[in-house]
């Protein structure tokens, strides 16, 4: 007997359930009583259940629905992305489903679980956290899948990647070109590697123009708070810092803030810099330099790989490399020449 049927009647002897409902449940289907839902939904969890996904879309067949997961629809970024494939695939007559993870694993699993339950007739995963064993599944099934970031492309995969290791050169390089030798790196779940992969790249990049340069990192969450506490810590770490540079814009706009609080002026004490170019970076104060990230074009590609009728054949099974383009403002400047910089206040 295959072991995926031997897991789902395991999952319906705990759950004292009949395996049709638990596959009810798995595929979000017919009303199930909700203390049902909950006993096999626990069952499910507490022995690790893991459905085959190439067989549950064969199962069903597909629906004039697309999804997109995204790691945090808080950060306009990605909700940039995803108003691009909704307009496109709205135009085909489709409609998107989306999933946020907040960065969690396992919210991903079961949200890709909800997805295929929903029987989409392809995927889009905006995420930076990915397990393997999960991008190997989801290449066996039979609807096209996109990434961004994650993954790697293989007969119905495609991979989209933005080539940060040259956003970042460009601007640790502009930013040096000013005088900067003292870098701060705000980031945020700083293990993931499509996070931590900018602030290696900063350190090697500072690294080769100067030895002596140095930079302090500090992670914090991924939003305006998150920027705000993250400079806190590097300001706390009693290093002077001629320029911060963070991993995303809205981070940015955060680290502001808390700059501006403590009284410092940006750029004249302090540079700052983000990343992504989402909208607000031109408004907020003052104008953040940034890396401009093509949101728009990722959506595209998206819409192109996943809905008919488009030019899916042409991407389906490639890896897209997009370079980012560096974008100055008033956020940035050159070093000041001030023999003492200021010490900031002290927290009552």
């Amino acid at each position: 007997m295959p072991r995926d049927t031997v897991k789902l009647e395991e999952v319906a002897r705990r759950a004292r359930v009949s395996g049709s409902t638990v596959s009810r449940v798995l595929n979000n289907l017919s009303v199930v009583k909700n203390s049902t839902r909950m006993r096999v939904l626990k069952a499910v969890e507490e022995l690790g259940y893991q459905p085959n996904l190439h067989a549950r879309s064969l199962a069903g067949g597909s629906s004039r629905t697309i999804g997109v997961i995204v790691s945090n629809m808080e950060n306009p970024f990605f909700f940039d992305i995803y108003k691009t494939v909704e307009s496109g695939a709205r135009a085909s007559g489709y409609e998107v489903v989306i999933a946020n993870t907040n960065y969690s694993s396992e919210q991903l699993v079961k949200s890709i679980r909800l997805m295929i339950g929903r029987r989409v007739s392809g995927l889009a995963i905006i995420v930076s956290e990915m397990d393997a064993a999960l991008t190997e599944s989801l290449s066996k099934g039979p609807i096209p899948v996109v990434f961004y970031d994650v993954g790697k492309p293989s007969q119905r995969i495609t991979n989209i990647r933005v080539n940060y290791e040259r956003g970042v050169r460009t601007l640790v390089e502009y930013l040096c070109s000013l005088g900067h030798r003292s870098f701060g790196f705000v980031s945020h779940h700083a293990a993931l590697d499509p996070i931590n992969i900018r602030l290696q790249t900063v350190l090697e990049v500072t690294k080769a123009l100067a030895p002596g340069m140095t930079v302090y990192s500090a992670s914090r969450e991924d939003d305006l708070e998150g920027g705000r506490l993250a400079v806190r810590d590097l300001l706390a770490l009693k290093f002077d810092p001629t320029a911060i540079i963070c991993v995303n814009d809205i981070m940015a706009v955060g680290a502001l803030r808390e700059l501006r609080e403590e009284g410092y002026d940006v750029p004249g004490d302090i540079s700052v810099c983000g990343f992504d170019n989402i909208t607000l970076s031109e408004f907020c104060y003052p104008p953040l330099t940034t890396v401009h990230i093509p949101r728009d074009r990722i959506g595209q590609i998206v819409c192109d790989c996943l809905l008919p009728g488009r030019s899916a054949a042409s991407f389906e099974g490639s890896e897209i490399i997009l370079d980012p383009q560096l974008v100055v403002r008033e956020s940035t400047g050159l070093v000041s020449s001030h023999s003492s910089r200021r010490v900031p206040r002290k927290r009552s």
